[in-house]
């Protein structure tokens, strides 16, 4: 029997839905408006279509967008000295620095210096070490949207043996650290380990997100499981010269007949990251004014 698809662009929309229906009364009971700061150094063609996107969704639920476009010679002081004004805004609660950058900047030296309470894209040394000793910090994007569409699927996830590909900063380690606050059983697995698929196998919760396209086949997938495919590749289309299409990580048609549910590529995972980012600028506006968190946005 064919897998449930998990529908990513739903349920992102979902979230959005709630989110803007919080910012509505944040505004009416108490006159605060979250803001949202995205700064863009040079003129990098995929980050101006993800800048515009967040743009476009931060002013649908209500929030206040600041958008820096910077040159991409922009010396590392100038834009050390932007980030400290943002940090020192009441208006902006929530402040990301559209990745990749130039060459001569660091992008772990940009992390460090926003304010990790502001910190939305949940990167920071503090939010992840907030996050591995099981307290409050702000979760990077891509995991939380994971997260949301398990609990949603399986619901209770105590005792699953979950099973992580990929071992990362940005997904692998807080993807593994959010499944174990839900009282799953997790292996993070990777490119040396050994009998990957055996272990695989043995998840009733599987994450793939190691960026190999297919590399996932229906006999490393448990019968039943849900699998969520956060890889992203685009390759040429077999069917139409000149395009490309996009694959995950997992081999989505013979996987699917495996599965008990199962994210598509694209559709699945990829609505959510952008959906997180506004629940992240609104969950750091309402800690930053001492008011009560969106039920159901959070970790």
């Amino acid at each position: 029997m064919a897998a449930t698809l998990i529908d990513g662009k739903a349920f992102a929309a979902t979230v959005r839905a709630k989110v803007a229906d919080h910012v509505a009364r944040l505004k009416n009971d108490n006159g605060i408006t979250p803001g949202l700061a995205v700064i863009l150094v040079g003129e990098d063609p995929a980050s101006e279509v993800y800048v515009a996107a967040k743009h476009r969704q931060t002013v649908e639920v209500g929030m206040a967008s600041f958008e820096h476009r910077l040159p991409a010679d922009v010396s590392e002081a100038d834009l050390f000295a932007l980030i400290d004004q943002l940090n020192a805004d009441p208006t902006v609660h929530g402040i990301l620095c559209q990745f990749p950058v130039p060459d001569h900047l660091d992008e772990r030296a940009v992390v460090a210096r926003i304010d990790p309470s502001k910190d939305v894209d949940g990167l920071s040394v503090v939010n992840a070490g907030l996050l591995a000793s099981g307290e409050k910090g702000l979760v990077s994007c891509t995991p939380l949207g994971c997260l949301m569409l398990l609990r949603d699927q399986v619901g209770d996830m105590t005792g699953l043996n979950a099973v992580v590909i990929g071992r990362s900063n940005l997904f692998g380690k807080p993807m593994a650290q959010l499944l174990l606050q839900e009282n799953c059983t997790v292996t993070i697995a990777h490119s040396r380990t050994r009998d990957l698929p055996e272990v695989c196998a043995r998840a009733d919760i599987l994450v793939a997100a190691v960026g190999r396209s297919e590399m996932v086949q229906a006999d490393w997938v448990k019968p039943g499981a849900t699998v969520i495919d956060v890889g992203i590749t685009r390759v040429p289309h077999p069917e139409k010269p000149g395009k490309t299409k996009l694959l995950g990580d997992v081999n989505f048609a013979p996987v699917s007949e495996v599965a008990g549910a199962i994210t598509p590529v694209p559709g699945g995972v990829g609505p959510m990251t952008i959906a997180c980012l506004l629940a992240n600028t609104l969950t750091a506006c309402c800690r930053a004014h001492g008011l009560a968190e969106p039920e159901g946005l959070t970790a």
